[in-house]
């Protein structure tokens, strides 16, 4: 099936063609199933015959991932980390760590992934990441959970725009503004959208997105305001937007999760412990005291 003839099959065995002639005849004989057909010269798969190699195939599949799989383990005693991190931590924060992490462990084999939270989530249930960078809250009650550094969001604005001339920003500064929302039913959405509430200020709202960077991409073209994570918002400052601290504060939480029953390696912790690091020297201006 692979190869086409049995001339071939026998020189990818490396035995006879008579034997491999012999190996269809036994196996069509066991199974009672006619498997090939001859036509002119050739053997042809008949419909039987495909069927059947399709769940031989899936099987071979499930066995290279088992070996795949067998060999990340053995990576991972070596010095192999597979991270996922969201993406307010993936759009350049993240990197910029990992590559000087990289630097002074040069023999780390590192897999860095920029996926939504609740797909950090699903990666890290399944075993396929070493550990996640998730925004907190997460409704996962079985996965146990580190807090990283707790943030303040800020606010965000096109160059040029009159509420750049603020040193602060309120709410009632976005009063009537076209307001660049995250997607109904975040934990972000829902607490920006309370504090607005709270203080009865209405926005236009007329654009949502679920990633902070398409929301700062808005946002440089000219067009609207939005409250944002400080991650995002310093990597688009040399994009046309302007950051500003926003009062009430609102914090932005965010943690590392890893697989039920698993405590992190040392590769691994000395990763998270010189990230939370990273996090409070370069993010200092933001961090809750």
């Amino acid at each position: 099936m692979v190869t086409g003839s049995v001339t071939s099959a026998s020189h990818m065995l490396a035995i006879t063609q008579p034997a491999v002639s012999r190996l269809l005849r036994d196996l069509q004989d066991s199974l009672s199933l006619k498997l090939l057909e001859k036509r002119g010269s050739k053997l042809v798969p008949t419909a039987e015959g495909t069927a059947l190699y399709a769940e031989v195939e899936r099987s071979f599949i499930g066995l290279d991932k088992i070996a795949k799989a067998a060999d990340e383990i053995r990576a991972r005693r070596t010095g192999a980390l597979r991270i996922a991190a969201l993406p307010a931590l993936s759009n350049g924060f993240m990197p910029r760590f990992a590559g000087r992490f990289m630097a002074s462990h040069p023999d780390l084999d590192l897999s860095l992934f920029g996926v939504i939270s609740p797909l950090v989530v699903d990666w890290v249930a399944s075993r396929q990441c070493d550990f996640g960078f998730v925004e907190m809250p997460i409704a996962h009650p079985d996965l146990p959970s580190l807090i990283m550094p707790r943030l303040k969001r800020v606010a965000v604005m096109p160059a040029g725009h009159k509420l750049t001339k603020k040193k602060v920003i309120r709410p009632n500064d976005m009063e009537g503004e076209n307001f660049i929302s995250l997607k109904l039913g975040s934990n972000s959405r829902f607490a920006i959208d309370k504090v607005f509430s709270e203080y009865d200020i209405k926005r236009n709202l007329h654009v949502e997105t679920h990633l902070s960077e398409i929301m700062c991409g808005i946002v440089s073209s000219g067009y609207g305001l939005a409250i944002c994570d400080p991650f995002t918002a310093v990597e688009f400052s040399k994009r046309s937007v302007v950051t500003r601290p926003f009062m009430p504060e609102i914090p932005f939480e965010f943690g590392v999760l890893l697989p039920f029953g698993e405590s992190l390696t040392g590769l691994a912790l000395e990763y998270v412990s010189q990230f939370t690091d990273y996090v409070k020297n370069e993010m200092y201006e933001y961090l809750y005291e």
